[in-house]
């Protein structure tokens, strides 16, 4: 989001009414740069500033240097070079030293203009020649010292476009425009929205302050000043939606009540728990009791890397359901993704007699209808399944709660259609093996609580991730033989090209013929899994390899979630610079999933970029989910991390949350702090906020989960 218009009636005026403007400009803003009224133009701010308050002498300039501003007596001129190469070239001298101006372009006019002996100031970037400092096609004109007292600012330089620049609307002809708009504002215009106390404390501007500098800076520390306290203010607004959000559905959204811990939870970890839990899983199974038992609806985000035992806390929940009258359902993305659950959660309920159901596309019309009967009348208490869940036929007697699994995949409406087929708002538990970074939980998943899982079960053994050119292909191809030998089972993965699905299938298919090469049939049993199968063919080809049938699996990134083989313990990814690094931790915990050792091999071609070999070397040093998912955030900036694209959290104008962790910290405690006293904003230095938030209400929410 960006920064959100205050709006009082000066900045709702529309931009033709500016001094400098008129309807024809007005038309062209509008088209260009989206700039209908003053607000718009208050945030179409600069791109950087220029410093022409400070002179430097002469013999100060360093290769360091970028844009310099000297005085000095220009003592000669002459031109250089012939025809298309001609250029004039002129030295100002000061008391420290001379500096050489340089045109290329419009010799003859400054020929004209330019007078020996004269002092002039002038202003560009400093490049050096043979060790000289020089400017190339300077800004100059003659020094007037009182001209340069005046200048108490720095200048910014405004985007623009080319369609602009032709019409006389450059950079510097918007800075004027915004020159003018000061003017006009007075601190009334821009009332505050961060309570005194607060600002103070954190020793933030004043918002008018902070808006004049951003654009007109008296230094460079100004600037960053200003900087600080809009970045605060664009968190703190956030942060303060979303925790209203979550104040507000604990005070009016009830939830089902679980109070009693019985027979089935008890039972089962008693007497069935396959072995003993994390402390992770432990501290995420309390949390979930604290919450269904409030009376209060769950909302709660879990976390949790690759194998980290996510299921089993879902299956813990589910049984606490159950202990309290209540049905459970939890809804995967994907038809393999069900399956595996439903096998999981079947294999672990059988010996207490327990049954789960199983709803996807794929089930008959005959076990489809006696499905539907026994949720419709309670019989069933456990059902897993993909959207088919959502249909309007899919009844429950009593849900209680909805589990989702990579809720990314699924729309907003579609989540909200299965937490309407309770009379009382089921309590909600989202999981994700996409591990989300601190600062990214706190803006795109305000409004949830959230647990984080950082351990895996005992006697996971972590993948061992290496990288190789492809002329080491013949040794990777003789390290996968040896562990087929040992009857583990392997992964080539192939990058989807998401500008071409023909070239990926094509790509594939050269990578299936070469595996086939080095494994070739009958002695070696290869699945294939790709995009253009259809259904049921993928379905039966991903079976084949999850049941030892075939020892190899080619694929794209079809497997890249879900898919569970304890036996697969080698996952050779083609291409790997072309993977972003999540997706790249997320395919690797295909394997490690069972007891033996597993291995990540990264196969790269000769021209990987530098920040494809930066991915590479994180995964090969580390993991760490959670790391791996800062580095990401800090590599590819938040509106391309999974999961959160969608959401309209990340559109920050001025915030960085790679860069502004602290901010977004300050900014949560903040509003959590000023929401613990005064839930409501009725006292009396919450009242600008509170307005401010008025004016706000009707536009869009971002992620809300119910």
């Amino acid at each position: 989001m960006s920064i959100s218009h205050p709006g009082s009636q000066r900045l709702d005026t529309p931009i033709e009414w500016l001094k400098g403007v008129g309807p024809l400009r007005a038309s062209l803003l509008q088209k260009e740069l989206g700039i209908f009224r003053f607000a718009d133009l208050l945030h179409h701010f600069p791109l950087r500033h220029i410093d022409k308050t400070q002179v430097h002498a002469i013999a100060q300039l360093k290769p360091d240097m970028d844009h310099v501003q000297v005085v000095g007596k220009l003592v000669d001129w002459e031109l250089v070079g012939q025809k298309q190469g001609r250029r004039l070239v002129a030295h100002l001298k000061d008391e420290t030293g001379t500096l050489e101006l340089t045109w290329f372009q419009g010799v003859q006019w400054v020929q004209k203009t330019l007078v020996e002996g004269a002092n002039y100031l002038a202003f560009g970037k400093l490049g050096f020649y043979n060790g000289r400092p020089q400017l190339v096609h300077p800004e100059w004109e003659l020094f007037q010292p009182a001209k340069l007292a005046s200048k108490t600012h720095l200048e910014p330089i405004y985007p623009s476009t080319e369609k602009l620049k032709s019409r006389q609307l450059n950079g510097r002809q918007i800075a004027a425009l915004t020159k003018e708009l000061f003017q006009q504002l007075q601190p009334h215009d821009l009332p505050e929205n961060i309570p005194i106390a607060y600002r103070d404390a954190l020793r933030l501007l004043p918002r008018f302050e902070a808006y004049a500098a951003l654009h007109y800076p008296p230094s460079p520390a100004h600037y960053q000043k200003a900087l600080e306290r809009l970045k605060f203010e664009e968190l703190f607004i956030a942060q303060m939606r979303l925790q209203l959000v979550k104040v507000q559905r604990n005070k009016t959204q009830r939830g089902v009540l679980f109070k009693t811990v019985g027979a089935f939870f008890n039972g089962f970890y008693q007497n069935h728990l396959p072995f003993a839990l994390t402390g992770a899983q432990k501290r995420v199974v309390k949390e979930i009791r604290q919450d269904t038992g409030s009376g209060h609806q769950m909302n709660r985000l879990l976390q949790g890397d690759v194998g980290s035992g996510k299921t089993m806390v879902a299956l813990l929940a589910m049984l606490l359901a159950a202990d309290n009258g209540y049905q459970s359902c939890l809804m995967a993305p994907t038809e393999i993704l069900c399956q595996q659950h439903f096998q999981s959660l079947s294999a672990l309920l059988a010996p207490m007699g327990l049954q789960v159901g199983l709803l996807t596309g794929s089930v008959k019309a005959g076990a489809r209808k006696k499905l539907l009967q026994d949720l419709a009348s309670g019989e069933l208490l456990f059902l897993v399944g993909t959207h088919a869940v959502i249909e309007d036929v899919v009844q429950f007697k009593s849900l209680g709660l909805v589990i989702v699994d990579e809720q990314h995949r699924f729309g907003v409406a579609q989540r909200a259609k299965l937490w309407a087929k309770a009379q009382v708002p089921p309590h909600v538990l989202v999981m994700t093996a996409t591990p989300i970074p601190r600062t990214l939980a706190m803006t795109a998943y305000g409004d949830l609580d959230y647990s984080i899982m950082d351990e895996l079960p005992p006697g996971r053994l972590p993948v061992t991730t290496v990288q190789r050119p492809e002329m080491a292909r013949s040794q990777v191809m003789e390290f996968v033989r040896e562990e087929i030998q040992k009857g583990r089972q392997i992964y080539f993965i192939y990058p989807l090209i998401e500008e071409s699905e023909k070239l990926s299938y094509e790509d594939l298919m050269q990578g299936y013929d070469q595996v086939k090469s080095f494994f070739p049939e009958p002695q070696y049993a290869i699945s294939m899994v790709h995009g253009k199968q259809k259904p049921d063919l993928k379905e039966a080809n991903m079976q084949r390899f999850v049941k030892g049938e075939t020892q190899i699996m080619v694929s794209t990134t079809v497997i890249e979630v879900g898919v569970n083989v304890p036996n697969a313990s080698v996952m050779v990814i083609e291409s790997a610079e072309k993977f972003g690094l999540s997706q790249l931790h997320q395919l690797r915990g295909r394997v490690g999933r069972g007891s033996e050792k597993s291995f990540c091999i990264l196969l790269t071609g000769t021209k990987a970029s530098g920040p494809a070999r930066e991915r590479i070397s994180v995964l090969c040093q580390t993991n760490d989910g959670f790391l791996i998912a800062e580095k990401d955030l800090e590599m590819r900036g938040p509106g391309d991390i999974d999961g959160t694209r969608q959401s309209g959290a990340m559109d920050f104008q001025l915030a960085n949350l790679a860069q502004d962790r602290a901010l977004v910290e300050k900014a949560r405690d903040a509003a959590a702090a000023i929401l613990e006293q005064d839930e409501n904003l009725v006292l009396a230095e919450h009242q600008s906020l509170a307005a401010f938030l008025r004016r706000e209400k009707g536009r869009e929410g971002w992620h809300k989960i119910s």
